[in-house]
């Protein structure tokens, strides 16, 4: 099975959207994302990653750039909604795009890459860690406005 990884086009974004509502029990509405798509493809800040079998997205994760003006943080990205199909996991698939993720980081100029992972996803959890990533003494605070 040959997986190919690459940037998202607007092409995409119906299947990535049905990955990521299976993956995560969302509802996402198709146009809803397709608008965010628009306002947010030229930003160069905000990236959405997929591996493709055939026409199919089986992994998909989104990246925001973050550069800031303090030099201990500098430039960092922020990934979430990183997921593969379930019928395409245990093939080191979610680890090859791992790989190119922090290949695509590294050329936007990051200095670390950060996660959101919830916390019933304990396999994913294994597969960051088995990546490098490591649990930091932190919560992650949220407040609905």
């Amino acid at each position: 099975m040959e997986v190919r990884f690459k940037i998202a086009e607007e092409k995409d974004i119906e299947g990535i959207i049905k990955l990521c509502n299976a993956c995560f029990d969302e509802d996402t509405p198709l146009d809803y994302a397709k608008a965010v798509f628009q306002r947010t493809k030229d930003t160069g800040r905000d990236l959405y990653i997929i591996g493709v079998v055939g026409e199919e997205v089986i992994a998909h994760t989104k990246i925001t750039i973050i550069e800031t003006m303090y030099q201990p943080m500098m430039t960092y990205a922020i990934l979430n909604h990183v997921c593969v199909k379930p019928e395409y996991r245990r093939f080191k698939i979610a680890t090859h795009m791992l790989t190119e993720i922090e290949n695509v980081c590294k050329k936007k100029g990051c200095v670390k890459m950060e996660l959101w992972s919830n916390n019933i996803r304990v396999a994913a959890h294994a597969c960051y860690k088995r990546f490098g990533f490591t649990l930091d003494d932190a919560g992650f605070f949220s407040k609905k406005i």
